[in-house]
C-alpha cells in the first residue's frame, strides 16, 4: 500500500510563500492523479489542487494563480508552491490520490498570519 509524508509547512506572514512537498512510498505513484487537500479547524477537508500523471492541473477557484501544483516522478514526490499567502489558507495540508480508499498521511501545518 502506497503511504505519503507531507512536509515543508509553518509559519508565514500574510502575503508570504511556502513549498509543501509529499513522497510517496512506492514508484506506483507516477502512474496516479495527485492531489493536495487541505482542511481548516471545523471544516470538511477539500482539494484545492490536483496533477495528472501526464502534467495537467487543476485548481480550486480559492488558490488559481497562486498555488502551483507539481511533480517529480523520478523522485516520487509532489508539490504544492504557494504564493500570496492569506490567512484563510491557514489548514493542515495533506496529499493523496483523489476520490481513492488510500490512507491519509499526518499532514503538514500551514498557518498564515501575521
Amino acid at each position: 500500500q502506497v503511504q505519503f509524508v507531507e512536509s515543508g509547512g509553518g509559519l508565514v506572514q500574510p502575503g508570504g510563500s511556502l513549498r509543501l512537498s509529499c513522497a510517496a512510498s512506492r514508484s506506483i505513484f507516477r502512474f496516479y492523479t495527485m492531489g493536495w487537500f487541505r482542511q481548516a479547524p471545523g471544516k470538511q477537508r477539500e482539494l484545492v489542487a490536483r496533477i495528472t500523471s501526464g502534467g495537467i492541473t487543476n485548481y480550486a477557484d480559492s488558490v488559481k494563480g497562486r498555488f502551483t501544483i507539481s511533480r517529480d516522478n523520478g523522485k516520487n514526490t509532489v508539490y504544492l508552491q504557494m504564493n500570496s499567502l492569506k490567512p484563510e489558507d491557514t489548514a493542515v495540508y495533506f496529499c493523496n490520490v483523489p476520490n481513492s480508499s488510500i490512507g491519509w498521511g499526518q499532514g503538514t501545518q500551514v498557518t498564515v498570519s501575521s
